[in-house]
């Protein structure tokens, strides 16, 4: 139960007394990203209605469908239990592939795709990576490739192709950690990433090369940590990685003076910006690239009756508004847009489950989404969602 309530609207210090440094601020749930003038933007949603036929709790004029669920046969495929972090890619003819993380233990692991015509017709089902460990979230790259994240001590990335035509590659470069997520900022083509343990911290790679169209080389570059001084604030600094593969000791250990984060989890590029969540204190931040400065977006302990807890997944849509995928909480997905909070859609009766993988489809109109382990709040009981009514 929180005991105190913060005005959105006004920017609020506060002492980060676990990190052991300076101050930052809270400020407004503003967003550089997007245009004010878009029409229909979700913030303008109206309430949730009584759940539909699944089970979702959706605004007027919205609908759901249940696209897959764990252990159907899919075009010879059998879709994956425990389906996690997702993204979306653009098909040459129209279409789209959604891709899904399987958070299984003991090498059973995995990535999932579904491939949609340009109708919305599910038309092929395939895996895109094997006999991988704890694949929890992940991220998209500009140049149509999925980043699978374990999530172990000593977790590796993966690079898959959605398309299922080539071999995932593991990308020991990005680092050896409990990997969670990863964003790349378009404009730098810098990979940041989160790390999900209690005391864990914000990474950027950068590569060493680049190849002749641009892309970075995943296989030889720089991991740096982000790093504080008490004299600086909110000014971050980055400070390379010694030992990358974590050979002799834990990444997040190695360098003095490195930012700890409670638990991070999902996070986005978006307009200069990289948002991300933390999961042990329900706080979504906003790190600006040019600006070096991180700022608290939101957090759930200023609020008596907080709309968004549980933070995990997020992504935005083109307006530059955020969604946040609970992990428990009350089961929604939470817009942040302007100064508004409120909840775009909830599943009833998932209670031992997490929203994961919410994506948006390439032109904006469809959102997909899984509840983890389902109503029976078992891994083989995922189910995975599309939601329409986007304009």
């Amino acid at each position: 139960m929180h005991n105190h309530h913060c005005d959105p609207d006004r920017r609020r210090l506060l002492k980060l007394g676990f990190l052991g440094w300076g101050a930052l601020w809270i400020h407004p749930l503003l967003f550089s990203a997007g245009n004010p003038t878009v029409p229909d933007r979700l913030g303008a949603i109206g309430p949730l209605q009584a759940p539909d036929i699944n089970g979702v709790r959706l605004p007027a004029g919205f609908t759901s469908r249940i696209v897959a669920r764990s252990g159907n046969d899919l075009f010879g495929y059998r879709w994956h239990a425990a389906p996690d972090g997702g993204a979306t890619f653009a098909t040459e003819a129209g279409g789209w592939i959604y891709v899904s993380n399987s958070e299984l233990k003991n090498h059973n692991g995995g990535v999932g795709a579904l491939r949609f015509d340009h109708t919305g017709q599910l038309i092929d089902a395939y895996p895109i990576l094997r006999h991988t460990t704890l694949n929890c979230a992940g991220g998209a790259t500009p140049w149509q490739t999925w980043l699978s994240c374990e999530e172990t001590e000593r977790g590796c990335v993966w690079e898959c192709d959605p398309f299922g035509k080539k071999l995932a590659k593991v990308r020991p470069a990005l680092g050896r950690f409990k990997h969670e997520a990863v964003a790349v900022d378009t404009h730098t083509m810098q990979l940041y990433l989160t790390e999900d343990e209690p005391d864990g911290c914000l990474y950027r790679y950068t590569a060493n090369k680049f190849d002749a169209t641009g892309l970075p080389d995943l296989e030889n570059g720089l991991l740096e940590v982000m790093v504080a001084r008490e004299q600086h604030g909110h000014q971050m600094h980055w400070h390379r990685v010694p030992d990358v593969i974590a050979s002799q000791q834990a990444t997040r250990l190695q360098v003095k003076h490195a930012v700890h984060f409670n638990g991070g989890e999902g996070i986005w590029f978006q307009n200069g910006i990289v948002y991300f969540t933390t999961k042990g204190d329900d706080r979504v931040w906003a790190y600006h690239t040019t600006g070096h400065r991180l700022d608290i977006l939101y957090d759930a302990a200023e609020y008596n009756s907080p709309v968004l807890t549980g933070v995990d997944n997020i992504t935005a849509n083109t307006a530059g508004e955020l969604l946040v995928a609970e992990d428990g909480g009350n089961m929604q997905i939470v817009i942040l847009s302007g100064n508004t909070i409120k909840p775009l859609l909830q599943i009833v009766g998932h209670e031992q489950s997490e929203i994961t993988g919410p994506a948006f489809s390439p032109d904006g109109s469809r959102l997909y989404f899984s509840s983890q382990r389902g109503q029976a709040g078992h891994d083989r009981d995922g189910v995975t969602y599309e939601i329409t009514g986007f304009s």
